[in-house]
């Protein structure tokens, strides 16, 4: 069984965790045109950590080709767009998501939040994201050996995630880094780039991230270079955290 499928048998038998209007504007851009231009989209959370956008049916601008399988309440179809066929999108015809549209988020073109594009998918609305800089003494040790050390660290603390710590790049040895070829997506940050780190002739993978270009609310933490805590041994003012 398919994940889509398998999201659709959960939302029939259990529905969503929950449901709440978004205020924003929404639109999804695909195959050269927006399929979708809303400001009535649904935040819908289906499961606990974040939302997904959900959209009316009579706002989406695609044909509607088929339905491949439905129940009661859903019914899972495609769509058509001038040159595209849009597959395995959740219509829901009962219940509490009646008379909504799931469109899976990575196989659109772009989605945006009023004039600005989002990634990964939807923020939110209750979590937060600060950065604040701190003159606590900041230690990075690896295989015994001390990699990184200052006290003009930037903390960013995120809702029910661990406080990450971006240091300045010039506070580590650039013989110790190369280059990874790995690249995430964040919708609060932006797309990480990658370093490996080498100590004592061991090649430790993507233990350092760092974000060129983030977006505009989390710009503090540009070029900064974060370590994975999980994975390194971090001192703050003394004490291993």
């Amino acid at each position: 069984m398919s994940d889509i499928q398998k999201l659709a048998d959960n939302l029939a038998s259990k529905g969503p965790v929950k449901v709440e209007d978004s205020p924003k504007r929404v639109r999804i851009l695909k195959d050269g045109g927006y399929i979708v231009d809303t400001t009535h989209a649904k935040y819908v959370w289906e499961h606990p950590y974040y939302p997904q956008y959900y959209v009316p049916r009579s706002e989406v601008n695609a044909d509607f080709v088929q339905a491949h399988d439905h129940s009661k309440s859903i019914m899972m179809c495609t769509f058509r767009t001038d040159s595209q066929e849009i597959p395995n999108v959740l219509v829901f015809t009962e219940g509490p998501l009646a008379g909504l549209v799931r469109f899976d988020f990575k196989a659109m073109d772009a989605w945006f939040e009023e004039d600005q594009r989002i990634y990964v998918h939807p923020v939110d609305p209750y979590k937060r994201v600060d950065i604040r800089p701190s003159s606590r003494h900041i230690k990075v040790v690896v295989d015994g050996v001390t990699v990184a050390e200052t006290s003009n660290a930037t903390f960013l603390f995120e809702t029910m995630l661990r406080t990450r710590y971006y240091l300045p790049a010039t506070c580590i040895d650039p013989k110790l880094l190369s280059d990874s070829v790995t690249v995430t997506s964040c919708p609060y940050k932006g797309d990480a780039s990658y370093y490996n780190l080498t100590v004592n002739g061991k090649e430790h993978k993507d233990v350092i991230w760092y974000y060129k270009f983030p977006i505009p609310e989390s710009a503090a933490i540009a070029g900064m270079l974060c370590f994975y805590n999980e994975k390194v041994e971090v001192w703050i003012d003394g004490l291993k955290e």
